[in-house]
């Protein structure tokens, strides 16, 4: 609640907030709030612009690009976000385990994670798409694959300088087992920690969903995807620019939104980055006022 009360002093991340929860609704809700059916084609409404029944008007088959918009939030993101949590899990476990026994274990789990950020992203991506195939299922084990492992070295970084902590250590002392201490004393530290790196990573899968998507590698048609519907508009991106525009925005906005909001959740949870914050608001009031003062 006190995180909450501070992002909502920030007027940006308050907005991005509502925008990001607004958005996941949506796709939630997207059947019953559609004004379309989004794969319904009418080749007789092909190119149709804006009208009553079609706010944003008409694709290359005469389907309903709002009703795709939205019916697109859930590959784009709602399952990019179970995604993130399947890699935040199993990264936070593995880091957890790594970062408080340490020695052997804290040797061996890291050589795995070696290994799996050894190779670079988009190659895994692909790789994993050409022995699975194409498909959103695939691009989601892709992104897990890919992520779990990052995820686990920054956290067993956070966990290792907890675990030396002082309440720490008298609880060992005390005789507390070690799945009590890290839930009770480690996990409430940690956490501000999992959740900077989790929302700054929320973004980037945004964008490379829809960018493996619009590839043809991603999301298949009929299914209505951002990165899908923006391949699909390829064809007539001269004559017909306006069809790129409502997927294209929409990407941008989430995407903005949720880097926004990842800043700010980082000077909420760090006091040395909210009091510099603080302290640029006030040189800042202060000169405007002094500037006020010069001009009279």
């Amino acid at each position: 609640m006190k995180l909450l009360r501070q992002l909502c002093r920030d007027r940006l991340a308050a907005t991005c907030l509502f925008f990001i929860s607004a958005v996941l609704i949506a796709g939630l809700l997207a059947p019953f709030i559609t004004p379309n059916d989004p794969n319904e084609v009418l080749m007789e409404l092909r190119f149709a612009g804006s009208s009553s029944a079609y706010w944003l008007g008409n694709d290359h088959l005469g389907r309903c690009i709002l009703s795709r918009i939205l019916y697109g939030i859930r590959p784009s993101v709602l399952w990019v976000l179970i995604a993130l949590f399947i890699s935040v899990g199993i990264g936070t476990i593995i880091g957890f385990v790594a970062g408080y026994f340490k020695g052997k274990t804290d040797a061996v789990l890291m050589r795995i994670c070696d290994v799996m950020l050894s190779f670079p992203g988009y190659v895994m991506t692909l790789a994993v798409i050409g022995i699975l195939g194409v498909g959103l299922e695939n691009i989601l084990i892709a992104f897990v694959l890919m992520k779990w492992a990052w995820f686990a070295r920054i956290i067993r970084t956070s966990v290792m300088q907890y675990a030396d902590a002082d309440y720490v250590k008298f609880s060992k002392t005390l005789g507390i087992r070690n799945i009590n201490i890290m839930i009770k004393h480690i996990v409430p530290a940690a956490l501000p920690d999992i959740a900077v790196i989790s929302s700054s990573s929320f973004g980037s899968m945004i964008l490379q969903i829809s960018g493996f998507s619009f590839l043809g590698l991603g999301v298949q048609a009929p299914t209505a995807e951002w990165g899908m519907m923006l391949n699909e508009a390829r064809a007539v991106m001269f004559s017909k620019p306006e069809l790129m525009l409502a997927p294209g925005i929409a990407t941008i906005l989430v995407v903005s939104a949720v880097n926004f909001l990842s800043d700010a959740l980082q000077i909420a949870l760090d006091p040395k980055l909210m009091t510099s914050r603080q302290k640029q608001k006030q040189s800042a009031a202060a000169a405007a006022k002094l500037i006020g003062k010069e001009v009279a």
